[in-house]
């Protein structure tokens, strides 16, 4: 472990403006300067790793992207560097997708749509995102690999016949040999929900491009499918029969936005719209986990108002409305994080981000204080898109001051040392993990996230973390 666990997840509730200002924050952690490790190839979990082993029949484990066989990287160093060339497409994605703004990503090379059939191009920029779950497609289930991604409100899966496929871990799906599946007529209510549909003659069709110039094209459907002990039927899905792009292995997408579309928004009649996930830490050999249901809301966490942006209905924003930095409130200007009435600003959790991201402004003054606060530190040169990075090649363990996230109603997150602080390479430089935004758009990024449970309440409008971490 990196440090002690009481330091791994703090939580205060501020009752009142009164008593807040009597609350001490414990000043510094304790962080120990570990190489990465030699291995970069990723190692593909055995199917058993995905059972249920709890009491909960509706816990899927979670796969980061660099365990997949697949992926191989020369070193630590390429590694992150092909992490933070994704994750400038991700964001640019993001903000087209919810402002309509060009940002420029870390390639303008974008993959040749051929013509099919009266499809609707949509210009849903998404980014195909870090985390996978094995679900059971079909009857009988065909296990297959799928993306989850907080962002998305589509379900989709590779399927034959394959016009144009990308390789994948498992066999493509066949719906010939599945009992359960369905079309989606054009006439269908399901059809007129999905935004980027059109018809053709043998049914709905479904188009969605990402951001990193992946797409998928193919038929509307019905299907059932199978996660743990728990069978699902009837589920909205898209049957990609043209698909290209950077998924790595895996046959297809899990949406889990805010959206009726999404897996989540499907299960709101069973689940209540709740549902829950833990990122699994960098480095580790552990899974984590994700959990639909009511069960997915634990006793115990600390709960922050979730804010629904019409602009962007997919999108799970919070309110934040400070940082700190060993115990003191970054001065920041009023309303930095506030989301507008036109749908600009705001603060979004993504699991497909990595790298929180902040207001220019906001972002300079919180690094600028905690490059005050660690000025004993021998400073490295920058690295990709982290400007503030640090030698510790010569250290066994350093103290490091804590970052808190303020959100709104009172809670304050203080994260785990790794969670702002990350090797980039193999000879001992640490970078500080935040970047500025291009815009007012705040992301809160899965790195931010990691080993922290946290906790969604569709139908209170809350999102929760802790109190356990993973």
């Amino acid at each position: 472990m990196l440090l002690p666990l009481f330091l791994f997840l703090l939580f205060h509730l501020h009752l009142s403006s009164s008593s807040s200002s009597s609350i001490s924050f414990p000043d510094f952690q304790i962080i120990d300067v570990l190489q990465p490790p030699l291995s970069v190839t990723g190692t593909l979990l055995n199917d058993t790793h995905f059972s249920d082993d709890s009491n909960s029949k509706h816990t899927l484990r979670l796969l980061h992207r660099d365990r997949f066989p697949s992926v191989s990287y020369r070193n630590h160093h390429h590694r992150l560097h092909a992490r933070m060339r994704r994750d400038t497409d991700r964001v640019a994605a993001l903000l087209r997708r919810i402002s309509g703004k060009t940002v420029s990503s870390s390639s303008d090379a974008r993959y040749e749509v051929d013509d099919f059939g009266s499809d609707v191009v949509s210009g849903m920029d998404q980014g195909s995102g870090e985390y996978f779950v094995r679900i059971g497609v079909g009857s009988p289930p065909r296990d297959q690999y799928m993306v989850i991604d907080s962002g998305s409100d589509m379900v989709w899966v590779q399927c034959q016949p394959c016009k144009l496929c990308y390789k994948q871990s498992d066999p493509v799906f066949d719906p010939a040999k599945s009992g359960s599946y369905t079309g989606v007529s054009c006439g269908s209510s399901v059809c007129d929900r999905v935004g980027n549909s059109g018809c053709h003659s043998d049914g709905c069709r479904y188009e969605v491009m990402y951001g990193d110039g992946s797409y998928t094209k193919g038929t509307l459907a019905l299907e059932t499918l199978t996660f743990a002990k728990t069978v699902v039927r009837n589920v909205a899905m898209g049957c990609g029969h043209r698909n290209r792009g950077m998924f790595i292995g895996a046959a297809g997408l899990l949406g889990i936005g805010g959206g009726s579309m999404s897996f989540v928004g499907q299960l709101t009649g069973q689940t209540g719209g709740a549902f829950g996930y833990c990122l699994v830490s960098r480095g580790t050999d552990s899974t984590g986990s994700l959990v639909f249901g009511r069960e997915a809301l634990p006793v115990g966490a600390s709960w922050v108002p979730l804010i629904r942006n019409p602009q962007a209905p997919s999108f799970y924003y919070v309110g934040l409305k400070g940082l700190g930095v060993g115990g003191v409130r970054v001065p920041l200007p009023d309303g930095v994080f506030d989301l507008t009435e036109t749908g600009d600003g705001g603060v979004v959790m993504d699991t497909g981000t990595a790298v929180t991201r902040l207001p220019t402004v906001a972002y300079a003054a919180f690094r600028d204080v905690f490059k005050s606060q660690t000025a004993n530190l021998p400073r490295a040169s920058g690295v990709s898109i982290f400007d503030t990075c640090y030698d510790l090649s010569g250290f066994v363990s350093v103290r490091v001051p804590t970052v808190s996230l303020y959100f709104t109603e009172g809670p304050v997150l203080t994260l785990p040392a790794r969670n702002f602080l990350m090797p980039v390479d193999d000879t001992g430089t640490y970078c500080f993990a935040f970047a500025a935004s291009p815009t007012g758009l705040s992301i809160i990024g899965n790195i931010q996230q990691e080993g922290i449970q946290v906790s969604f309440d569709g139908a209170n409008g809350f999102v929760g973390f802790g109190p356990n971490v993973c």
